[in-house]
């Protein structure tokens, strides 16, 4: 299942900082917070904790998404060493505008949902579809609300 905006690569990095200081070689990215997150996610095998170092780089109307792992009880993460380079292609995100309607068609498909955290409540939702089998990487989907996509730094539509 392919759908909604390409707008982002994410990369897995064992150092983000170094991560960050290799884009800053290549493009005026300027100040780049990291953000540490830990959470628990929705798997097929139950709730698993991942915890990571996250840094979002904005090069025209396409995010790089740098990712390092500190925990990752999932296993999502852990296939970045065979990816070659100092940042490790994981996936693409596309950014959907109805996440009721996108998620019933994810129930009609053959690829697996295997990470996604989703409130009725929340600003943002998102989940990872395995399309290794498919296109040799994970596809994340996020459905948020404009006034998230603008604080993300989004571009206006």
């Amino acid at each position: 299942m392919i759908t909604g905006h390409h707008y982002q690569n994410a990369y897995i990095c064992e150092d983000i900082e170094a991560g960050i200081a290799l884009f800053r070689t290549r493009a005026d990215i300027g100040d780049i917070p990291v953000i540490d997150v830990d959470h628990p996610l929705w798997t097929p095998q139950g709730m698993k904790r991942v915890a990571s170092r996250l840094a979002f780089i904005w090069i025209g109307d396409l995010q790089y998404e740098l990712i390092q792992p500190i925990a990752d009880e999932t296993g999502i993460y852990a296939n970045y060493a065979d990816n070659g380079g100092s940042l490790h292609f994981h996936h693409v995100c596309m950014r959907v505008d109805d996440w009721s309607d996108f998620t019933a068609r994810v129930a009609r498909q053959d690829l697996p949902v295997v990470l996604k955290r989703e409130s009725a409540d929340s600003p943002l939702n998102f989940l990872y579809l395995d399309g290794r089998s498919f296109c040799g990487h994970y596809l994340e989907y996020v459905w948020c609300t404009d006034e998230m996509w603008a604080h993300l730094g989004g571009p206006a539509r």
